[in-house]
C-alpha cells in the first residue's frame, strides 16, 4: 500500500533524489507485550522499531516494530533493500545516511550493490586515531599559538575493519572546541566522491531526522503500544504513519 501510495504522489511532484534517513528509536511498553525487552542503549523497556524518512520532506518510508532487545543495525540491509530497488526501477539517485548504530559491512554492501550513496557514521577507535594522528598533529600545531580559538582539520584515508570484505573510504573531521585543550573526533565511511568536509556536512544535516520522530511520537502517538500482541501493536504503528503521511503530503503539497 505505501508503495501505491507513493505512486500516486509521484505522479503529482515526482523527487529528482531521495534522501535517506535511517534510524531506531524506543517504543516504551508498560507491561508483558509480546517482543519487548531491555535496550542497553536506552536503558529502557520496550519496542526498537527502525524508520526511514526522506530528509528532504520528512515522509516516512519504511517502518518496522522489532524486538526491544535487538541491536540497531540488524538486518538493516534487508530492511533497506525493498527501498532501494523501488527507486532503482523508478530511477531515482538515493542517498542514505545512519550513525555509528548502523556501521555494519553488511548495510554498506547493500548500498553500494543498489546505487546508493551513503555516509555511515564510524564509533571512533584507537586504529582510526592512528590514521588520522598526522592532521591531529597538524591541528595541535596551529592552535599551538592561540590555544582559546576554535580549529578543525579534515582528512581521508583507506581503511578496512576486521569485517570488512575490502577497504573503504573514511573521511573524517578533528576539532578543537572554542576554550578546550582536548580534540574531538568524526569518522565517516562513505563511497561519495565529495570533499572530506563536504561529506561531514551532509551528514550532520541528518538531524533533522530527530524532528522527524519527536513530531510521530507527540503528534500521530507512533509509539502508543499498549495491547499484548506484537502484531497488533504493529499493525497500529501502520495506521499511525498513514496518518503522519497523509498530513505530511497534504502540508507539502496543498499548503
Amino acid at each position: 500500500m505505501r508503495k501505491s501510495l507513493r505512486d500516486i504522489i509521484y505522479s503529482i511532484k515526482c523527487p529528482e533524489h531521495m534522501l535517506l534517513d535511517l534510524d531506531s528509536t524506543l517504543f516504551g511498553t508498560y507491561g508483558s507485550q509480546e517482543g519487548e525487552g531491555f535496550n542497553f542503549h536506552y536503558q529502557a523497556h520496550g519496542y526498537h522499531p527502525l524508520l526511514c524518512y526522506d530528509g528532504l520532506t520528512g515522509d516516512l518510508l519504511k517502518a518496522e516494530l522489532r524486538d526491544g532487545t535487538l541491536h540497531c543495525s540488524n538486518d538493516a540491509d534487508k530492511f533497506m533493500e525493498p527501498l532501494f530497488r523501488e527507486y532503482l526501477e523508478r530511477g531515482i539517485k538515493t542517498y542514505l545516511r545512519g550513525d555509528s548504530g548502523f556501521s555494519s559491512p553488511r548495510l554498506y554492501k547493500a548500498c553500494e550493490m543498489n546505487g546508493c550513496s551513503y555516509a555511515i557514521r564510524l564509533k571512533q577507535n584507537p586504529s582510526l586515531i592512528a590514521l588520522a594522528s598526522d592532521k591531529e598533529e597538524d591541528l595541535y600545531k596551529a592552535a599551538k599559538d592561540d590555544p582559546i580559538s576554535y580549529a578543525v582539520t579534515y582528512g581521508e584515508f583507506l581503511y578496512q575493519a576486521g569485517s570488512w570484505d575490502y577497504p573503504r573510504r573514511v573521511v573524517f573531521k578533528i576539532e578543537k572546541p572554542y576554550g578546550q585543550l582536548t580534540h574531538m573526533h568524526t569518522f565517516i565511511v562513505t563511497n561519495m566522491d565529495m570533499e572530506p568536509y563536504q561529506v561531514i556536512q551532509f551528514y550532520r544535516n541528518r538531524g533533522r531526522m530527530e524532528n522527524f520522530i519527536k513530531e510521530g511520537k507527540s503528534g500521530f502517538d507512533f509509539a502508543a503500544v499498549s495491547s499484548h500482541s506484537k502484531v497488533v501493536n504493529a499493525n497500529r504503528m501502520r495506521l499511525h504513519m498513514l496518518a503522519y503521511n497523509l498530513f505530511n503530503w497534504f502540508r507539502q503539497l496543498s499548503l
